[in-house]
């Protein structure tokens, strides 16, 4: 049975001031395919994830072939679409240090609504709240429901916005660059949630630098550099001292330590 498109990207370019940052992207994730986006500082990623959030979207082009679809449409509302496919990154969760704080239990909550925070228009259902405590619980981080998020550790806020993204019982989460600012032992046991939900089911799209954070459970790597897709294939094959060093541009040195791999400067 072929599996069902979760992003699809045809002819996709982005334009950021006078910079493309994206230039002329297709390609095609399938559910169920665990896929990392490996690349160097200023190669695309976050531009490209915001693609994939509906962030950004696409240039227009004169014969109408640019196109971002996720789970087969184009066009989504952003609180529908975030029943789907949930988000994660750094940036979110700076949001959460401005303005007003927020507790970590409402900020789950608020994941419902793809707010920041409860509103007066918001209606919270029981089971809403049964969710919201499962996931909290779930991810282990249910003892800190009551904290604010902006004071909790690195470590322990990314698991809060996990819990936040899996309310619906999202089909994929997308991961911008989620491990900045983890220690390496908050950064395993993170990485350790991540391959649980990937063995539970859900597709993950991992996007970083870091050839380390790159799960087991991720078979697809696509590569990019300059806005372009330099390479797409089997893991095996890309995460190599040859593909790597020519993304990089230095000469590198990639270990495989069953599941893992791991980056040297050779």
């Amino acid at each position: 049975m072929p599996s069902s498109p979760l992003l699809e990207l045809d002819h996709a370019s982005v334009l950021r001031g006078p910079r493309t940052v994206l230039d002329d992207i297709s390609l095609r994730i399938d559910e169920g395919e665990h896929t990392a986006i490996l690349g160097p500082n200023g190669s695309g990623k976050s531009s490209l994830a915001g693609l994939l959030s509906r962030n950004f979207y696409p240039l227009a082009r004169a014969d109408g072939r640019a196109s971002v679809r996720v789970f087969g449409r184009e066009r989504w509302a952003v609180d529908e679409l975030r029943g789907l496919l949930g988000i994660v990154s750094p940036a979110l969760q700076n949001d959460f240090a401005l303005d007003e704080p927020v507790s970590a239990g409402e900020a789950v909550l608020a994941g419902f609504f793809a707010a920041r925070a409860l509103g007066l228009d918001h209606r919270v259902t029981p089971a809403m709240r049964e969710r919201a405590q499962a996931v909290l619980t779930a991810l282990g981080v249910e003892h800190l429901r009551e904290r604010p998020l902006a004071s909790l550790s690195t470590g322990e806020a990314r698991r809060v916005l996990i819990a936040r993204a899996l309310v619906h019982g999202p089909r994929a989460l997308l991961l911008d660059e989620p491990c900045t600012g983890l220690d390496p032992a908050a950064r395993r046991q993170f990485l350790e949630s991540l391959r649980e939900l990937a063995r539970g089911g859900t597709t993950l799209i991992l996007i970083t630098h870091h050839v380390e954070e790159v799960l087991p459970e991720i078979g697809r790597v696509i590569l990019l550099d300059q806005g372009k897709i330099r390479a797409d294939g089997a893991k095996a094959e890309l995460l190599a001292d040859t593909p790597l060093s020519a993304l990089f541009g230095v000469p590198m040195r990639i270990e495989r330590r069953d599941p893992w791999y791991s980056a040297a400067l050779a």
